[in-house]
């Protein structure tokens, strides 16, 4: 199997970054456009699609009541300290049979099968991926019922919670702050123990997609440092109603334009079993990489770095009225760069963002100079923005708006740079800044129009004193970094002798004189 060293892996990262911002992965369109489609589905749901739901019925009964007499007498520490044995062994293979004939009824009666599952022996755990419904179930009933690695909250679905708990899966506790820890410790107990646990499944994406490419995989299946087996899934229907992502149909739209199709198409494949070289066991995110490209280039898909928290960045773009895709940032990447908490930029960065961006969903220069309240020819404001904008498009989008808000504003925010700004007001050093003073040092200095400096002002002067002192001024920076920026650009352009100096203003770094 390829490799692929973390050097290899930073060249690739330009084509990769690229490739990712010209696709959205959470997005799905159901398309029933034609005379046939619309008829087949009169006529599935009126004379097919009852047959299969009491089937559907039938099989979840089955598999209910051999679960629960699999589980009898078991306590959750039971099924967590050692695999099922005996008697209750033998029953995970009449699971599997219910679980194959259920999905039969969905439509999906047979699956074409491709490569050789490996022995647990061989691979301890089966990647499977892309994850974009939950007709993924195929890769569970069709592999032996593996352990999966499941939310706990998972335990209280009608029927299916049962049979999850037979399964013996890692739950996940997503309230424990330890739950991370705790998950990738009992995987790595599991993929190392010589007793015999079933093999464990992962999907490693964490949230389902449309297939268009692979996003991040998290790292905690690849901790344990031992071979996995990549397992790939494939839908081939001309009607994609399998593919449940954040925008798109919801699941009953879904299951229902499942159950009235003739055939469900679908493809697994047993890629070769990857070990990981000693370089990826002592780096469980390289392993993950790696194995996600050996997976991306069976698919022909290329890798994006998203995860789900792009979800939730989306989600929350299309509540502020943006287009979903403003969300769509590479969250993970940024996180690692700049430490960027997600809360912070969904509550307040994207708050900062929507005020300025127009309902496309970009920022132009005019929109920024009118959202800091100065004049389109300020030289400093120039400057800030071509920062902003690397590409040099003349426009933003949010990711590039918060690479620049991190990478120039926040860093420049420097106490030094404040009170260098306030003395910029305070040129008599009263401490206290009443309008006319800011509308003489901005005008003068930042050409900003006294409109624009008594809107600023008003903005500072929250409680409505009359005057701003430093500690307003210091906050009203801290909601508004881009200023501090635009200071030091001011300041700079004052050293270079581009710009001349007003009267009142002290050198930059020197005090003003008695």
């Amino acid at each position: 199997m390829c490799k692929m060293s973390e050097k290899e892996g930073e060249e690739r990262a330009p084509l990769i970054e690229e490739t990712a911002h010209l696709l959205n992965p959470f997005v799905h369109r159901l398309e029933l456009n034609t005379a046939y489609d619309k008829f087949k589905l009169v006529f599935m749901s009126v004379v097919v699609l009852p047959v299969r739901v009491v089937g559907i019925v039938v099989c979840l009964l089955v598999a209910y009541v051999l679960a629960s007499a699999g589980l009898w007498g078991l306590s959750r520490e039971d099924l967590s300290a050692r695999p099922l044995s005996g008697w209750r062994r033998k029953i995970r293979w009449y699971m599997g049979l219910m679980g194959r004939m259920m999905m039969r009824c969905y439509g999906f009666h047979w699956i074409k099968m491709k490569g050789r599952r490996a022995t647990k022996a061989e691979a301890p755990i089966l990647i499977v991926g892309p994850h974009s419904s939950f007709f993924d179930a195929v890769a569970v009933f069709w592999s032996n019922v593996p352990c999966l690695v499941n939310r706990i909250e998972n335990l209280q679905l009608p029927l299916f919670g049962k049979y999850i708990d037979y399964t013996q899966p890692v739950y996940v506790w997503r309230e424990d702050p330890n739950s991370r820890q705790n998950t990738i410790q009992e995987i790595k107990e599991r993929a190392s123990s010589e007793e015999e646990w079933p093999q464990i499944m992962v999907f490693p994406e964490g949230t389902c997609t449309n297939r268009s490419c692979l996003i991040t995989f998290k790292p905690g299946a690849f901790y344990p440092g031992v071979p996995v087996q990549p397992v790939l899934i494939r839908y081939n229907n001309r009607t994609d109603s399998f593919t449940w992502t954040w925008d798109g149909p919801g699941a009953l739209k879904m299951l229902w334009v499942t159950l009235c199709q003739f055939h469900n198409y679908c493809e697994l494949e047993y890629l070769p079993v990857y070990t990981p070289s000693e370089e990826e066991k002592q780096d469980a995110k390289l392993f993950a990489n790696n194995v996600r490209q050996v997976m991306a280039d069976a698919l022909g898909v290329p890798v994006a770095d998203y995860t789900y928290d792009d979800c939730r960045l989306m989600h929350k773009a299309k509540l502020k009225n943006l287009p979903c895709e403003t969300g769509l940032i590479e969250f993970l990447k940024l996180r690692q760069r700049f430490g960027l908490n997600l809360k912070n930029v969904e509550e307040e960065l994207l708050n900062h963002y929507a005020d300025i961006a127009t309902s496309d969903g970009q920022i132009n220069f005019s929109d920024f100079a009118k959202y800091l309240g100065m004049p389109e020819s300020e030289p400093a404001l120039i400057d800030l923005f071509k920062l902003y904008d690397k590409d040099n498009t003349g426009t933003l989008d949010f990711r590039k708006y918060l690479m620049g808000y991190y990478q120039y504003c926040k860093p420049a925010n420097t106490e030094e740079t404040l009170k260098w700004g306030f003395k910029l007001l305070d040129h008599e050093g009263k401490g206290q800044v009443f309008l006319e003073d800011a509308i003489e040092a901005l005008q003068t200095s930042l050409d900003i129009t006294p409109e624009e400096v008594t809107r600023i002002f008003k903005q500072a002067d929250q409680n409505d004193k009359g005057y701003i002192t430093y500690e307003d001024f210091e906050a009203h920076a801290k909601r508004k970094p881009e200023y501090a920026k635009i200071f030091l650009l001011f300041q700079e352009s004052l050293k270079q002798g581009t710009r001349p100096r007003t009267g009142h203003l002290p050198p930059p770094g020197k005090k003003k004189a008695d």
